[in-house]
């Protein structure tokens, strides 16, 4: 079993914040993979379903993001579950706006989210970082995270959205290369390669001489 934690803030004041695309990407999850209705349990929002052959349980903490480790740590005991079959999806401000990276392990950068569950349930979850950008000074982070995406983000945030919940099978089968790279891959097609120019048709005089009959030997 896995679970698969979104991470935000609760409540519609908050629902397009950039601190709330965990949030956004399990909702996305949740619908694409056509997972039970939410309810509440562990202090969170939870939804049951399938991923790549694996039970999970997608949640998203209602206890407001600096206590998220409570309604965490609270699913993990219940189901008895080690932290590495815990998949976490939030904000990155250290990472370019429709970017991502995977990791096992490592630390909070800063993200109180992710503080919160180390706290109660130690390091070793896998983290998946969704780049929102940075606002270039360290006094505009929290306005810059509490604020919604701009109207201009949406096309990218909604590519991103997508590209998570299609290929998320993949990590939850523990294939977080193929994942990465999937994901990659949907968000920054590579470009086609240019067709080959044809080749170049003979002329009459290269077709006669093409024809002329061997001489004869004496």
């Amino acid at each position: 079993m896995l679970l698969l934690v979104g991470l935000g803030n609760p409540g519609p004041r908050h629902a397009q914040n950039r601190h709330n695309i965990g949030f956004m990407a399990v909702d996305e999850i949740v619908r694409r993979h056509s997972f039970a209705p939410w309810r509440k349990r562990f202090q969170a929002e939870v939804a049951e379903g399938r991923l790549g052959g694996e039970k999970a349980l997608a949640m998203k903490p209602q206890t407001y993001m600096n206590e998220s480790g409570r309604a965490v740590g609270e699913a993990l005991r219940f189901f008895k579950l080690e932290p590495e079959q815990v998949i976490v999806l939030y904000d990155e401000i250290d990472l370019a706006p429709n970017k991502l990276r995977v990791k096992c392990g490592g630390g909070t950068g800063g993200h109180n989210g992710i503080r919160s569950i180390e706290a109660h349930i130690g390091k070793e979850f896998w983290r998946v970082r969704l780049g929102v950008g940075h606002p270039g000074q360290k006094d505009l982070v929290h306005s810059h995270v509490l604020n919604d995406f701009a109207k201009a983000d949406q096309p990218w945030v909604e590519k991103l959205l997508d590209a998570v919940a299609v290929e998320i099978p993949s990590l939850a089968q523990g294939d977080a290369p193929r994942f990465m790279s999937r994901v990659a891959e949907t968000i920054n097609p590579p470009r086609p390669k240019p067709p080959r120019p044809p080749k170049p048709e003979k002329t009459d005089q290269e077709t006669k001489g093409d024809a002329s009959p061997p001489e004869e030997s004496t």
